[in-house]
């Protein structure tokens, strides 16, 4: 159920900043026409850190509604808290999403250990399937492959969203984790090498906009096609690089707007993009076909 190309979809909003409903069951259309093979909701991309919980959970909630069993919804439901991201699992678990994905406790810097306790005790209290997420980028923590290995033994964490960048972190994972144990990219950029060396898939920012050919390039990788994956990669590479010119999802959200999937909308602190990188992002979307 987890591999492929998953995005991690935008929360869009209006210009005042809420939530609309409509545009994101268009987008939530827009995947399943377009094969794209799972879809992430409320995480980083989708702006969790500035929805309130109670926004939290009623975005999944009419998520899962939208999808209606035809993608699977893994929900965001990390938190620097434990209890807070078990009662946020529960709630997903709940309202009938798939799967969740649980990035590491942020700013408060676990040990290690630490780590491995947090997640042992959010699979032990709630019985859904839990991907976890390192993005020390994000985090200020980067849980080391031997901690993933230990917690892959856990029946209800099926995987992992490694966001460190690397491929090597992704060879490493996919030796020492248990088999049938998902291993996914979270980095756009090295997704289709990854992949190519036995990765199960990736979350990706880029498959917002151009989710059709993230889902043919990421089933090429996945199946060892090399150059068909490369050459779906040569039109697409630069929104890798170019929708990260600012934080995410700043830059993704300026361009579906642009794209007229989605309103302007963004809340502070983050802000619209700002105009020196309009040309640059407009030149990646019309080269991957995208405008």
């Amino acid at each position: 159920m987890f591999q492929g190309s998953i995005v991690a979809i935008v929360t869009p909003m209006h210009a005042n900043g809420s939530v609309d409903e409509e545009s994101l069951a268009n987008l939530v259309e827009f995947h399943i026409e377009s094969g794209t093979h799972g879809i992430v909701a409320v995480g980083t991309t989708g702006e969790s850190a500035t929805l309130t919980v109670a926004e939290h959970g009623h975005v999944i909630k009419r998520m899962v509604e939208m999808a209606n069993k035809r993608i699977p919804i893994i929900a965001g439901t990390g938190a620097n808290s434990t209890a807070e991201a078990i009662e946020l699992t529960q709630h997903a678990k709940s309202v009938g999403a798939d799967g969740c994905l649980l990035v590491t406790p942020y700013y408060n810097k676990p040990t290690q250990e630490g780590l491995f306790q947090h997640f042992a005790a959010i699979a032990a209290a709630v019985d859904i399937p839990q991907i976890l997420y390192n993005v020390p980028g994000r985090t200020a923590v980067d849980m080391s492959p031997e901690i993933t290995a230990r917690l892959s033994s856990i029946e209800n964490i099926v995987g992992v969203k490694e966001a460190t960048g690397t491929v090597e972190r992704i060879k490493e994972l996919l030796e020492l984790c248990e088999r049938g144990f998902k291993v996914l990219t979270g980095d756009d950029a090295t997704a289709m090498e990854s992949m190519l060396v036995g990765g199960h898939g990736d979350i990706s920012v880029t498959a917002n906009v151009v989710p059709a050919q993230m889902a043919k390039m990421c089933t090429a990788a996945m199946t060892h096609d090399r150059s068909k994956a490369e050459l779906i990669e040569a039109n697409i590479k630069d929104l890798h690089t170019d929708l990260f010119c600012e934080s995410n999802p700043i830059p993704v959200k300026w361009a579906l707007h642009k794209m007229g999937l989605i309103p302007e909308g963004i809340r502070l602190p983050l802000t619209p993009l700002a105009s020196e990188h309009h040309g640059k992002v407009i030149a990646a979307l019309k080269k991957a076909e995208a405008l």
